[in-house]
Formats: C-alpha cells, structure tokens, sequence
C-alpha cells in the first residue's frame, strides 16, 4: 500500500510539474496576451498563449525575458495610447511569430507557428517523426532542442518520442543531466523513468550517497519511491545506528510514510529488545500511545 503511494505521488509531482509548463494546442491561429508587471525591473513579461474552440480552452502561460522575445519594442509596449507590437519566440522547432497592439505594459493578438524545416531533418535523421504543428508549438514553448535528442542517443537512450521530448524539456533536463547520470553508472533504462528522475530531482549525488550506504543495486522505481518520500542516506543511517541493518525500501518507505523515526524506536523499546520493523508500522498506523505498551 506504502509503496504504491510513494509510486503515485511521483507519478503526479511528474504530471503536474509537466502540465504546468506546457499545454499542447490544437492547430488553429493561437491568440496572445503579454503583460509587463508593475513596477517590474527584471526584464521579464508575462507571455501567455490561449486558443478557445469546440467548448475548450487551452492555454499556456510563462515568464520570458524581452531579450528573449525577437523583435520586440519596449518603448512600444510601454508607451500610452495603442500601437503596433510584433515578436517572435524562436527555437530549435522553429518559431512563434506574434502580431498585435499594445501599450501602457500590455499587449494582445495572434501568432502564427512557423516549423524548422532543417530541425524536422535532423528528428527524422534521429529515427522521430515528424511532429504536428501543434506540437511544434509545444516543443518551441518548452525549449526544446538537439542537444538533448544526441544526448539520448549518446547515452543509448531508446529512441524518444515527440511527448518525451516536450516533456523533457519541460522539466528542464539538460544534456549536462543526462551524461551525468549515465558516467556514473546511474543511467535509467527508460525515458520515462528519466523523466521521473527529472521531476523529483534525483541526481547522481543522490544516488551515490545510498551506494555509500550499502544501497548499490537500487532500481530505477525504489529510487523513485524513495525520493518522492525524501528519504535521504541520513534516514537510512539513523536506523542503522539504531540497530536496524540492510532495511529493505519497501519497509523504508513504510517507515517515512508514516512517520516513523529512530527517535520513534527508542520511544518504544525503552531499554528492551529492538521492536521490529512490522511492529513499529502496526503501532504507528493504529495511533497507539506508545507510553503505555509493554514490549
């Protein structure tokens, strides 16, 4: 049961952390807003694409540097009155070409979805196919790039699809990431085991501090199911030097789900025989007082 919690709650930090960064749209003439927040000197704006049809929304809203928006006029967009505005978010995909009015910080409109012919090349040199236009748009929103697809391919990555790219770049994995983990012999066999690495932030650091904790075979799951619960390598130490040698991850995750720690176990010894890890779940998920049982 534990275990298909930790399970689930990876799956979700991973659908929510992806979902939030980008939403696929169908393939129609995208509309947009842009808005410089009040008193901002950062330099950034608020982009925000939506398209409404067949009695759906899909939208898709981040911060951007200007810099990052070609073409853009400042003085234009922070002048009075309304003007001509036009910019581009450009990328490996190709490019979000947008035309409208603004003013006064704020502006709106419509954009166009302009592929890379050469990057669609190169995707089906790498054995992907051809990607739709709105997901072109997705893979231009999220940054995605060649430098991951030969990353994959380098660290002998099954070929990806075109959601594994958006998604991917959506959680920001670098090809730094992905060469670390694979020098280090920590390398996920799939791309959505990877994925999930990426969501819950499992680096070779992490991995490495359970090897040195007698952890060496971990699979990619307990990985997951560990770092979703944030045990750490001092978790796992605490019950070691309590007593408790080689604990498996499911009884692992057992423990920190509930809650359990070494402090929790000399509570219920109290000078006597090492409760075992089973009694230390049973007594923590009844809600028992610990003060009044006798080992």
């Amino acid at each position: 049961m534990t275990r298909l919690f930790a399970f689930a709650a990876a799956l979700l930090l991973t659908a929510l952390t992806v979902s939030s960064s980008c939403v696929a749209l169908p393939s129609s003439p995208l509309r947009f807003t842009l808005e410089e927040p009040n008193g901002a000197t950062n330099g950034t704006v608020q982009l925000t694409f939506r398209q409404e049809g067949n009695g759906d929304t899909h939208f898709t809203s981040n911060s951007f540097l200007t810099k990052d928006l070609g073409g853009l006029d400042l003085a234009a967009l922070r002048g009075g009155g309304s003007g001509p505005i036009r910019f581009a978010v450009a990328g490996d995909p190709g490019r979000v070409d947008c035309t409208g009015t603004g003013g006064s910080g704020r502006a709106s409109g419509t954009c166009q979805v302009v592929a890379n012919p050469s990057f669609n090349a190169f995707l089906a040199a790498s054995g992907i196919r051809q990607p739709t236009e709105s997901e072109t748009f997705s893979l231009i929103a999220v940054g995605a790039n060649r430098a991951t697809v030969t990353a994959l391919a380098d660290a002998r990555y099954p070929v990806p699809s075109i959601d594994d790219l958006t998604d991917l770049a959506a959680l920001d994995v670098s090809p730094g990431y992905i060469r670390a983990l694979s020098s280090g012999g920590y390398r996920p066999q799939t791309i959505d085991d990877l994925v999930e690495f990426a969501a819950l932030g499992i680096t070779p650091a992490y991995v490495e501090g359970f090897v040195r904790a007698g952890y060496g075979q971990l699979k990619a799951h307990e990985l997951v199911e560990l770092k979703a619960l944030a045990i750490t390598p001092d978790y796992v130490a605490g019950f070691e030097r309590a007593g408790y040698r080689n604990l498996p991850v499911d009884t692992l995750v057992e423990l920190k789900a509930l809650d359990i720690t070494p402090d929790f176990v000399r509570a219920v010894q109290r000078g006597g025989p090492l409760p075992s890890p089973d009694r230390l779940i049973l007594l923590r998920s009844v809600g028992q007082d610990i003060s009044k049982q006798a080992n």
